[in-house]
């Protein structure tokens, strides 16, 4: 397979299409992390060199897979609880207080629904991989949400990470992809990203009916939704878990 694959600092003009094709690639209430508008409405701007397009030969206007990420200073031994959420944050104030960036950390690879299972996620690792160490940095970190967890959501995600193939490699498949790459699980970051909202958001993202208190199954996600029908709320925290790259 033939691809290219560049950043928005190299290919300004491939920033319209990042979203063109890419519905439903994440299940709509993730769109609704508020952190997520602090990164992604500026990333062209500010993180050109951390936004990747791959472009298939092919398909010469149209981009196949993206990814994201963003330099931050961490000086913290551990990496956080607070995981994808977290990352965006820091990486945030950091720019507005001017503090020198010591690592960058993956916040989305994501490939076009009809062009999965051709292997393209490992190949946006690499060239992000590669684009990390050419900027200077040693370290590329990520709080990888597991491709295979959503379809058992009542699973710690301590016990789905830990779980492996007989030849050593995670089960899970995207966390394999970057131990493959040279990636090390660290620890799990048990609130990388949360969703709330009242219940009539909840029915309008998921098409569900949530009229019931307590757990609910929402197709996509990794852990219940937790329900409180009195007070018009539900919340969704996701666990990811931690990948640490040493490049």
């Amino acid at each position: 397979m033939t691809l290219t694959i560049m950043t928005l600092a190299e290919r300004p003009d491939l920033a319209p299409l990042l979203d063109d094709g890419f519905d439903g690639a994440w299940p709509p209430f993730m769109l609704w992390d508020p952190m997520g508008s602090v990164y992604y409405s500026v990333a062209d701007e500010l993180y050109p060199e951390f936004v990747f397009a791959a472009v298939d030969p092919a398909e010469p206007d149209r981009v196949v897979a993206r990814a994201y990420a963003v330099p931050l200073r961490w000086t913290e031994e551990e990496l956080p609880d607070g995981g994808w959420d977290r990352m965006i944050q820091r990486a945030t104030l950091g720019r507005l207080t001017g503090s020198a960036p010591n690592l960058v950390s993956a916040l989305e690879i994501c490939v076009r629904p009809d062009r999965r299972g051709e292997g393209l996620s490992a190949l946006m690792l690499a060239a992000m991989r590669a684009a990390v160490a050419r900027h200077g940095f040693d370290t590329l970190v990520a709080p990888v949400r597991p491709s295979g967890k959503a379809a058992v959501p009542d699973v710690p995600m301590a016990e789905y990470a830990a779980r492996r193939r007989p030849d050593g490699l995670p089960e899970d498949p995207w966390l394999r992809v970057h131990v493959r790459a040279g990636g090390v699980v660290e620890r799990v970051a048990p609130r990388s990203m949360a969703v709330t909202g009242t219940l009539a958001d909840w029915r309008r993202w998921t098409g569900l009916p949530f009229d019931t208190s307590g757990p609910v199954h929402v197709p996509g996600a990794l852990a219940p939704v937790l329900v409180d029908v009195a007070h018009d709320h539900a919340a969704y925290v996701e666990a990811n878990v931690w990948v640490r790259h040493r490049l």
